[in-house]
């Protein structure tokens, strides 16, 4: 793969699919924030491996059981199943992890 197309397009994905529920610009959605989201799971995951690796598996298949987030769960509700593959989540999760949405 190309690294700076690589980059571009797990932005792509991210700006494509996650913004519309998780803002950017600290206004909640329907969901938090994607600043509150990255600071569980690099305060529970620091490495950049078990940050990736938790956080795809557990959107591609949420369970209240195994969330980090239990009070934007209460306040938002679970988030649903989405359909999209663990590559893709892998993706996501590795722009997530490599940005600080400041």
């Amino acid at each position: 793969m190309f690294t700076s197309s690589f980059c571009n397009y797990n932005e792509l994905l991210f700006n494509g699919n996650c913004i519309t529920c998780h803002s950017v610009d600290n206004l909640n959605k329907s969901a938090p924030t994607i600043q509150e989201v990255k600071q569980r799971y690099i305060e529970a995951f620091p490495l950049k491996k078990d940050f990736v690796e938790y956080m795809s598996n557990w959107v591609l298949k949420p369970d209240a059981n195994t969330s980090l987030m239990m009070d934007a769960i209460e306040k938002y509700e679970l988030m649903p199943e989405l359909a999209f593959d663990k590559r893709t989540l892998k993706e996501i999760s590795e722009f997530i992890y490599e940005n600080d949405f400041k």
